[in-house]
């Protein structure tokens, strides 16, 4: 197994490792480790189906089943692809599971609308367009550190409210049925995660978070604005640009990430995310 860097700041490729075949503890154990340290991980030319990527992600923890409102809702994946998988034609631009994705291009954490929140994302592609289509990441423990002594101490205690009517509503607020938004009701997330491996602080925040809990609306939407703007700085960012046969993880603990856009009527993506859950909600009301 050999360990490449990305970025200065995060990111590993792991090269010589065949996640889809019989892996020893040992490696998966040093692969784990990695994802702790270093949140994202990738692994190039994987031969993967989506039972051999279930069985991995697994390794991981236990598995989300997806919203309804994601083309593949109700399953144990979460598809971003403009291709039908019951006819294999073109899914329309206008149709709502397009529209559905273009939230995607906002910068999120994985399920941070739910009770508990997603611990890491598994994206395999198996089919990349030429161009565009590409994924960045966030470091948003090394934007945390970055803030001011005053913005952290700002920061302590603040509890923010994730929904997904938030984040879909920036795309289209009609996008979502009341049943999908009733599947999904607001929760309540804390705005500065601890790791419980490393101990390093990192911002919680992305599109789904609408407001701080106990302060004036248009104020909260102010903060979070300013804490986003710090976030996604260059020098904090990683931008992936996919090939098929790639498998990236990453901790959405401590990373947003972003789609960006393509050529839809011109070429076809096919991108399979797996999530594994987290450990346990992190705002006492849940428990």
């Amino acid at each position: 197994m050999e360990l490449v860097k990305l970025h200065p700041l995060f990111g590993l490729e792991i090269r010589h490792v065949n996640v889809a075949a019989p892996m020893a503890e040992s490696i998966f154990s040093a692969i784990r480790a990695a994802l702790e340290e270093q949140a994202l991980l990738l692994f190039r030319d994987q031969q993967i189906d989506d039972d051999a990527q279930i069985a991995f992600s697994r390794r991981f923890g236990p598995l989300e089943t997806t919203i309804s409102a994601n083309p593949a809702g109700g399953t144990l994946f979460a598809r971003q692809s403009n291709l039908d998988m019951a006819t294999h034609e073109v899914i329309p631009p206008d149709d709502p599971r397009m529209i559905y994705q273009k939230a995607n291009l906002l910068w999120h954490s994985d399920s941070s609308f739910k009770p508990v929140p997603a611990f890491c994302s598994l994206l395999s592609a198996r089919l990349v367009p030429r161009e565009g289509g590409d994924t960045e990441f966030a470091d948003m423990r090394a934007a945390y550190e970055a803030l001011p002594e005053a913005t952290k101490h700002r920061l302590e205690g603040l509890v923010a409210e994730h929904s997904l009517a938030h984040s879909r509503a920036q795309v289209d607020p009609t996008v979502l049925t009341a049943a999908q938004k009733a599947e999904a009701p607001p929760v309540k997330q804390v705005m500065v995660r601890v790791s419980p491996v490393t101990g390093r602080k990192s911002l919680f925040i992305g599109a789904h978070c609408g407001r701080v809990v106990g302060w004036p609306e248009e104020e909260g939407r102010s903060f979070v604005r300013h804490l986003m703007e710090i976030s996604i700085k260059p020098e904090f960012c990683y931008v992936h640009r996919w090939r098929d046969g790639d498998l990236v993880v990453w901790d959405n603990r401590c990373l947003l990430h972003r789609a960006t856009p393509y050529d839809g009527a011109r070429y076809q993506r096919l991108m399979q995310r797996t999530t594994v859950a987290g450990d346990g909600p992190t705002v006492p009301q849940y428990r």
